[in-house]
């Protein structure tokens, strides 16, 4: 049984193979090739489905039919930035927007606002296709975001993100404890409730 991300951001893929160390992870594109997932759902939960079902379909098409695919969804929510980034926190700064630019364009926006530091939290929706079937799943981290960037770990925001407990950033912490706290971990753990109900 493959398991088939629905990603090409290789911080998310390096993760979760990471957080699944007893499957055969691929990618989509080292099965299908490379090509665009048009994500134009108002929602993390429509996203994730969204590129499920378009690897599913492509798999499907190719005569993969023994295949689970993973799709993840996820992003920073900043309350006090009207809930910016959100949906578009890959594509903050516009499309095909670098992690620091992403940066940037955030600690500017905080700083436009005189914010230092303020709540903020992160989302994952992670979708699993299987068949005709698709199901979902959420995690959150909660925490605070910060106008300035601190450590090289991780990716995305985390250089900005300080999880509620802990006194530094995801850049500073070790990966060990973000498999303990992440947003995507919690949705992951879920996820493989309903992987190992699959495969029974």
């Amino acid at each position: 049984m493959k398991i088939v991300l629905a990603s090409s951001n290789k911080g998310k893929i390096k993760e979760i193979e990471k957080l699944l160390p007893n499957f055969e992870v691929f990618t989509y594109s080292d099965i299908l090739g490379s090509f665009e997932i048009i994500e134009d759902g108002d929602s993390f939960k429509q996203n994730a489905i969204i590129k499920a079902k378009t690897v599913r379909d492509k798999l499907q098409e190719k005569g993969y039919e023994d295949c689970i695919v993973i799709a993840d969804d996820s992003g920073l929510t900043v309350p006090a930035l009207n809930n910016e980034p959100n949906i578009y926190s890959a594509r903050y700064a516009g499309v095909n927007a670098t992690d620091k630019e992403n940066n940037e364009k955030l600690i500017n926006k905080l700083k436009e606002n005189n914010i230092e530091k303020t709540e903020a939290y992160y989302t994952a929706c992670l979708a699993v296709a299987y068949n005709d079937n698709i199901y979902t799943t959420h995690g959150w981290m909660y925490g605070s975001v910060i106008d300035k960037s601190i450590g090289e770990g991780g990716f995305g925001y985390d250089p900005l993100f300080i999880p509620s407990g802990y006194e530094n950033t995801l850049g500073l912490l070790d990966l060990e404890i973000k498999k303990k706290i992440g947003h995507r971990a919690k949705a992951l753990e879920l996820a493989m409730k309903i992987i190992k109900i699959i495969l029974k």
